[in-house]
């Protein structure tokens, strides 16, 4: 699965983070362009993404992303 998402504070990121350590699957964050790929289990690698602007969010995990519904503007 694939989402597009804003996120827009430090906390929404932490969160995001929290729960990508928490699941089972593979969490990956992505630059629209793809020029970019991060773990987003990863603390510091998060941070390697513009977050000015909207990333993919990938899992194989439909547990995860109801974890993260509330959590940053989900777009498209």
């Amino acid at each position: 699965m694939i989402e597009k998402k804003k996120f827009h504070t430090i906390e929404e990121l932490q969160r995001l983070q929290y729960f990508a350590t928490k699941c089972s699957c593979d969490v990956g964050l992505h630059s629209l362009d793809g020029s970019i790929i991060v773990d987003a289990k990863s603390y510091i690698g998060i941070y390697a993404l513009n977050f000015k602007e909207p990333i993919l969010v990938v899992s194989e995990s439909s547990e995860f992303f109801d974890m993260i519904e509330g959590i940053g503007e989900t777009l498209e």
